[in-house]
């Protein structure tokens, strides 16, 4: 089965510098990886990319993520994360544009989010998605 793996598990792993290297979405997401199970999509990668000052670590984490092709989104995909906007924003939660294209996603394809942001755990509440849980358990 393929996971979708949400931007704050990529930065955990790609970006920040005072990280664990045991921690424990980190060490799940090399598994998966290995696996050939990681799902990245376009605004996912976006997000990744967004915010880097320096032209050589954009550079570089740019050429770690090409070797992971973005999963094809199509209008159904686009309304359907819309739909889920308005439905959870009538029930006065919130979530950005990229959470609700995630969640339209996991719910068509019937794949699992990999992400450690807690409002996939209200939207769960509210609409058709799987998370994802990480295999290995704290020692």
């Amino acid at each position: 089965m393929k996971v979708l793996v949400d931007t704050c598990i990529w930065s955990l792993a790609l970006r920040r510098k005072n990280h664990s290297a045991t921690r424990i979405e980190i060490i799940e997401l090399h598994e998966l990886i290995k696996e050939v199970r990681v799902q990245l999509i376009g605004p996912v990668r976006q997000e990744i990319l967004s915010g880097i000052k320096s032209k050589q670590q954009f550079s570089k984490l740019k050429k770690v993520l090409s070797a992971f092709p973005d999963l094809p989104l199509s209008t159904k995909d686009y309304e359907l994360a819309a739909e889920y906007f308005n439905t959870l924003r009538s029930k006065g939660i919130q979530g950005s544009n990229t959470d609700f294209l995630i969640c339209s996603i996991s719910s068509q394809k019937d794949i699992p989010i990999f992400s450690t942001d807690k409002d996939f755990r209200h939207f769960q509440k509210h609409l058709p998605i799987t998370l994802y849980t990480p295999r290995i358990t704290p020692s």
